[in-house]
């Protein structure tokens, strides 16, 4: 296949019908243009322009070869101006994954602030807890809850994710406040079965790691079902406060030994990494973390 860099150079050669007129348009010298159109005609072992000392003429088979490469130069030059306008632009399609219960809370409801600022752009949410594969199901984000992401990606932190003990006020008057965490030995512990060791707490205080074995009616493995038991009055859960923030505010729900509580995840956007982020990417993982806040907007309402 002949060099597509020449018969750019070829197509512009009978565009500005001359050599000397095609080189002062691309910048080059006069001979850099007929040393190229010269290997372009070795490479298709085909004589393509009759040259005199004053005119150029095209072969009949010169005339058939521009026809095609005026038509290669004007898709190339179509193709730079579509990723420059798309690079530039957020249009097209945007591609998130997002888990269940922050991408349902979270990323679903900040849609109708984000999608009227970028009227070109269209987004295909996917709401799942399944860690995509993002190269082979062609996903531009990943918005995922993490204590360690995946090395091959670049993952940028949108917000710490804190949890806190807590449990309705009328639960605490009929059983009382924990002061400290051996204090939950005596509680209904509501257990989340994805984290940490089944039927044990810890915890981190000024005597450092604390390991606390508790017990209840209730093992689930999804937080916002655990949440919706805790605020039925069932007992007391760890829960995190991107889901509790509003009843923790409200006074629905009461916290209980914060101080006992690290952060050890954080909810993260993840991209495959690239030389060129497209913009589409930037302006949405940008405007969560404008959303989100330097101290996210639930752990405001919780303060």
């Amino acid at each position: 296949m002949a060099d597509l860099n020449l018969m750019a150079v070829f197509a512009r050669v009978v565009e500005a019908g001359s050599f000397s007129e095609a080189a002062r348009r691309a910048g080059t010298s006069r001979s850099a243009i007929s040393k190229a159109v010269a290997k372009l005609e070795k490479s298709l072992g085909a004589h393509l322009l009759n040259r005199t000392t004053r005119y150029l003429s095209l072969t009949e088979i010169g005339a058939a070869v521009a026809e095609h490469c005026a038509r290669i130069l004007e898709e190339a030059t179509e193709a730079e101006r579509l990723v420059g306008s798309l690079s530039s632009e957020a249009r097209g399609v945007l591609r998130v994954s997002a888990s269940v219960a922050f991408g349902t809370l979270h990323v679903a409801p900040a849609l109708a602030e984000f999608l009227p600022r970028h009227p070109e752009l269209k987004i295909d949410l996917s709401i799942t807890d399944r860690w995509v594969n993002l190269a082979e199901e062609g996903y531009d984000v990943a918005i995922h809850v993490s204590s360690d992401p995946p090395p091959n990606l670049v993952a940028r932190p949108l917000a710490p994710v804190r949890r806190q003990l807590c449990a309705t006020p009328e639960y605490f008057r009929r059983r009382g406040i924990p002061q400290t965490p051996a204090d939950l030995m005596q509680h209904n512990c509501l257990d989340y079965t994805r984290s940490g060791e089944p039927g044990r707490w810890r915890f981190t205080g000024p005597e450092g790691e604390i390991s606390v074995p508790v017990n209840g009616p209730l093992h689930v493995d999804d937080d916002e079902a655990l949440s919706q038991a805790v605020l039925g009055g069932l007992g007391v859960g760890l829960l995190p406060t991107f889901i509790v923030g509003k009843d923790l505010q409200n006074g629905n729900l009461q916290a209980v030994l914060s101080e006992y509580i690290p952060v050890e995840r954080h909810v993260y956007a993840m991209y495959l990494p690239t030389r060129h982020l497209p913009n589409k990417v930037r302006v949405f993982i940008d405007f969560m973390l404008s959303h989100i806040g330097a101290e996210p907007y639930w752990d405001r309402l919780s303060a």
